[in-house]
């Protein structure tokens, strides 16, 4: 198969319906202890109200919390296509992608609408990013 053109793949990527990944990020230790303990049953009971607002808006969509990224290994590729192995995340930072949601829904409006009602601890950041579909 013929590789397109960069400007024909951008063209395509402008007309596609998108869904958007809804990345969120919070300071790693926040749950931690046992007021973080009662601040995260808090956190998961408004993620589980968002999920039911979801359904009833018919907003196709999948989420899920991830591991702390003290348990990530990352695959770094350096120059010649060497490969290795890190522990942990590639970037050290006090914040952690903590979990995600992806919605199917017709415009940036929409999904930042759903970012917004996100629940995230202070100084958590929602980051509303669309799917690429290069089509074949």
């Amino acid at each position: 198969m013929t590789p397109r053109p960069a400007s024909r793949i951008l063209d395509r990527l402008e007309e596609a319906p998108m869904k958007y990944m809804l990345l969120i990020y919070e300071p790693e230790n926040v749950y931690e202890g046992p007021e973080g303990e009662k601040a995260l049953m808090d956190i998961v009971a408004l993620h589980m109200k968002l999920g039911e607002d979801l359904r009833a808006q018919n907003v196709s969509y999948v989420g899920a919390p991830l591991q702390p990224s003290t348990t990530a290994t990352t695959v770094s590729t350096g120059a010649g296509g060497v490969q290795t192995l890190h522990d942990g995340p590639f970037a050290e930072t006090r914040e952690h992608l903590g979990g995600y949601y992806e919605v199917d829904v017709p415009d940036l409006d929409a999904a930042l609408y759903w970012a917004r009602r996100i629940p995230v601890m202070p100084g958590g950041k929602v980051e509303v990013r669309p799917h690429a579909d290069y089509g074949g």
